[in-house]
């Protein structure tokens, strides 16, 4: 019998975040230790089909600008939310890694399945992925905990379709420029920043693409974009990394998804050239948001620093890119955790929390 980790890295999805989910399960595929690991790779298509996955994970990375994406094959599985039957090409699993970005993965539905059949996974659990997922609620939930939050809106399918012009009210009093953003939506997809009110309804109908239900808001001069990872270590304690700073070039008004994945637009700077106090405020506040949240195993924190020193905490992402150039592996890099070793520290960490309420 072997003694290997039976760990099932479930990636793709039906959210826009696809393809980043299939970059990111390839470096950790490539990180998990066959010794110590059995690797399950199962890719989710983009209409929701499972399919074990048997090809090379250095396939899973951006070539010649082509994103990689989850092909159906000949070996569609089955997980099944009953813990008593067992896919027979997947067999029994030890934990499951589940790298999907966006709903459907990342918004406490998956994570429900995984709670039904009583396998641990890595990342938050249902009701903290939920909320998280959420931009609207996020925020709610950090201005409970006296975190400081930037001006918003939240508008619903149902207002705009029933009170467009009140909703319009709302925005307007946000002032220009503001931001338009699907509230359940991630890596920057259907985020526009619009100057003017002309530029308004072309903004809010790339969002509902994405999501009808979105957040407005207010911009804010001279903010400054700086991250902070954590992470549960083997303890049980909540630790916060050093922080980074991302530095958008001239081109992209704001980190938008081509200046993440596409193009060399920004300046990823590890760690950020801020003071010693500020850098330790942000660490404190980071943990303080992922415990308002309700978080589990690992997120990322993103703050805007305010040029008279003041903070505000944008979002808190469950599950961050994974990829090679993602800013929560290199958080942990220079803090003295690597890639291999933060991937085997978030499995022990679902391994030993399991499944159930805690």
């Amino acid at each position: 019998m072997s003694s290997r980790t039976r760990i099932a890295v479930i990636y793709g999805g039906r959210s826009s975040e696809h393809s980043i989910s299939c970059i990111s399960a390839g470096a950790i595929r490539r990180a998990l230790d066959p010794e110590r690991y059995e690797v399950v790779p199962i890719g989710i298509s983009r209409d929701g089909g499972w399919y074990l996955q048997r090809t090379d994970p250095r396939e899973l990375r951006i070539i010649d600008g082509v994103l990689p994406e989850v092909v159906p094959n000949d070996e569609p599985v089955t997980f099944h939310a009953d813990p008593t039957k067992i896919d027979e090409l997947i067999g029994s699993l030890d934990v499951v890694f589940p790298v999907l970005h966006g709903p459907y993965g990342e918004d406490g539905t998956i994570q429900g399945l995984f709670e039904l059949a009583g396998i641990p996974y890595v990342g938050s659990g249902v009701l903290s992925s939920a909320v998280a997922m959420d931009k609207g609620y996020m925020k709610a939930l950090f201005a409970s905990a006296g975190l400081g939050v930037g001006p918003y809106a939240v508008i619903t399918d149902h207002q705009w379709r029933t009170d467009e012009e009140g909703c319009r009210a709302r925005i307007a009093a946000l002032g220009f420029p503001l931001f338009v953003k699907p509230a359940r939506a991630g890596s920057s997809q259907g985020i526009t920043k619009v100057h003017s009110a002309d530029e308004l309804d072309a903004a809010i109908s790339e969002a509902r693409e994405h999501d009808p239900r979105l957040v407005i808001e207010a911009g804010i001069d001279g903010v400054r974009e700086i991250e902070c990872a954590v992470m549960v270590d083997a303890d049980g304690v909540v630790r916060a990394s050093r922080c980074a700073e991302i530095i958008v070039r001239p081109g992209h008004e704001f980190y938008d998804f081509a200046a993440k994945y596409l193009e060399d637009a920004a300046d990823l700077v590890v760690p950020a050239d801020i003071s010693e106090s500020v850098e330790a405020h942000m660490r404190e506040l980071a943990v303080v948001a992922f415990d308002a949240l309700g978080c589990e195993g690992l997120a990322r924190v993103d703050f805007f620093l305010l040029p008279d020193g003041s903070v505000i905490v944008n979002e808190v992402n469950t599950m961050p890119g994974f990829t090679p150039i993602s800013m929560f592996p290199r958080m942990w890099d220079v803090s003295g955790i690597g890639y291999e070793r933060l991937v085997d520290s978030l499995v022990a960490d679902a391994l030993s929390r399991g499944t159930g309420l805690r």
